[in-house]
């Protein structure tokens, strides 16, 4: 009886599974087909790259003030050994500052990024609402993230979305 009864509810689950209509698509091919992302993350990486410069840039005065410091400390009296080591040390946590505002979890790239890069996605996953329901579909899943480990090809919707981003 048991036997039967757990054979009858698998049957009814796999019935269930059935009914259900997925699809899966991958969002970072269809942010890349998007132009205004690519120029988004040209002009992120442009910012990026500018500011790693400036910061090494800081960095290197810091070390030709070091070496300076090492050169003159025997020349210098106590007073203006320990004013040249403050400077130093101060322009150091200016450095560790700037990287912060820059590149910290609420520094400018990150602000940056949501400004150029948050719209964008909100209309990829409008785009993505709107093809599941005119589609009647019950779940999308996202080929790039962890949680979708195997996906039979005739279900990727990718490139339906990036031609519904088109219109």
């Amino acid at each position: 009886m048991k036997k039967i009864l757990l054979v009858l509810a698998l049957a009814l689950v796999g019935t269930a599974a059935n009914a259900q209509r997925l699809a899966y698509v991958d969002v970072n091919a269809i942010m890349d087909a998007v132009p205004e992302y690519k120029a988004a993350q040209q002009e992120l990486d442009r910012a990026s790259e500018q500011w790693k410069q400036d910061i090494q840039r800081e960095y290197q005065k810091i070390d030709e003030m070091y070496r300076k410091f090492q050169a003159d400390q025997v020349f210098l009296n106590e007073s203006d050994r320990k004013r040249r080591e403050e400077e130093i040390v101060q322009k150091e946590k200016d450095v560790r500052e700037m990287q912060k505002l820059k590149f910290g979890p609420d520094g400018e790239l990150t602000k940056k990024r949501q400004a150029l890069v948050k719209p964008i996605q909100e209309r990829v996953y409008k785009a993505i609402n709107l093809y599941a329901q005119e589609k009647g579909l019950d779940f999308i899943f996202d080929k790039g993230s962890a949680g979708l480990l195997f996906a039979n090809d005739t279900y990727d919707k990718t490139q339906d979305i990036i031609k519904k981003l088109g219109q």
